[in-house]
């Protein structure tokens, strides 16, 4: 007797990469510019190992030379650098009881089918700021010195000034920590509560999008992303807000590929009347220019252990990482 199942609603080979072009589209931090996708990503995290070397050229330095007809010119060399990313292997399950369904009048399979999209969106925008937790911790973050404006002061709330909150004056002097590659920062990334002061403050506009999708929030001309996981940390007299500013690409994606059964996995638990639904993903999220020194636990990081600044260590040169953070108070 044939029957309708739950592996001929979701087909793995058809699910894993429209869950993975779903999320793309899902995601703020890939439409902002922040996020940058690159095939050499995808062919890496498709590799073998925990970790990936990524080699780069560094910049020509030096001055020019006056010619003479008696001494020669000194060549100079160029000279490489090695970032290393690591590989992040993750997955999600999800379940569904029988009675679920019948209770409820509706599958919540198909429910949960619809909502992973959404779902790794989220994760991934949670990871990445717990990667900039790790890259300005106050204590080793190996971006807190140079790519940091620190403007919060623990007061009471009568005694806060606008030289400590987040204006559009300060905001010029965050991107003046990139020197001249300041005026290549796209996106900037906020706490609601800040994005909510901005706007009360008429320093919000909204662009309409020229492909018709949900207009566009803009904070002196750089795209916002809202995410209430930027760093909201409470003092003795006043909270400290972290907002972010990036350059186009500051962190690079790529997704290894893997086969559609290993991505995707269905199943059910006959006698529980379970249905089932896994996902898994193998994928690098890397901040350009700021190479992975740590060793993970498990297989790959945690978000606890991105979060730890030890782990980081710069190698571009600091006008080359397309990231600054503003500490503030409200």
């Amino acid at each position: 007797m044939a029957k309708t199942v739950i592996a001929d609603v979701i087909v793995p080979s058809v699910f894993a990469p429209y869950a993975l072009e779903r999320t793309a589209t899902l995601s703020e931090v890939i439409q902002s510019g922040i996020v940058g996708t690159d095939p050499e990503f995808d062919r890496l995290a498709s590799g073998p190992g925990k970790t990936v070397d990524l080699p780069f050229w560094k910049d020509l330095l030096g001055s020019s030379e006056v010619l003479s007809d008696s001494s020669p010119l000194t060549p100079d060399k160029i000279t490489t650098g090695q970032d290393t990313a690591a590989v992040h292997v993750r997955g999600k399950a999800w379940g569904s009881n029988l009675l679920a369904k019948l209770l409820a009048g509706d599958d919540p399979m198909r429910q949960i089918a619809d909502l992973v999209a959404g779902f790794w969106a989220r994760d991934m925008q949670a990871m990445l700021l717990k990667v900039l937790e790790g890259l300005f911790d106050s204590t080793n973050g190996v971006l807190r010195t140079t790519h940091r404006l620190d403007l919060y002061q623990d007061v009471a709330a009568g005694s806060i000034t606008d030289a400590m909150r987040l204006t559009g004056s300060n905001f010029v002097d965050a991107t003046v920590k990139l020197g001249d590659a300041g005026s290549r920062l796209v996106a900037v990334a906020m706490h609601s509560e800040v994005e909510a002061f901005l706007r009360k403050a008429d320093l919000i506009d909204f662009l309409p999008d020229s492909e018709g999708k949900p207009i566009i929030r803009s904070f002196q001309g750089r795209q916002v992303v809202i995410d209430d996981g930027c760093p909201k940390v409470a003092g003795d007299n006043a909270t400290a807000y972290t907002t972010y500013l990036f350059g186009p690409g500051a962190f690079g994606l790529g997704n290894g590929a893997m086969d559609a059964n290993e991505a995707v996995e269905v199943g059910r638990d006959v006698l529980a009347s379970d249905d089932l639904l896994v996902n898994r993903r193998r994928f690098i999220l890397h901040p350009r220019g700021v190479r992975w020194v740590g060793t993970a636990a498990g297989v790959s990081p945690t978000n606890t252990e991105l979060a730890v600044g030890t782990n980081w260590a710069k190698v571009y040169a600091d006008k080359n990482i397309r990231v600054v953070a503003i500490r503030h108070n409200l």
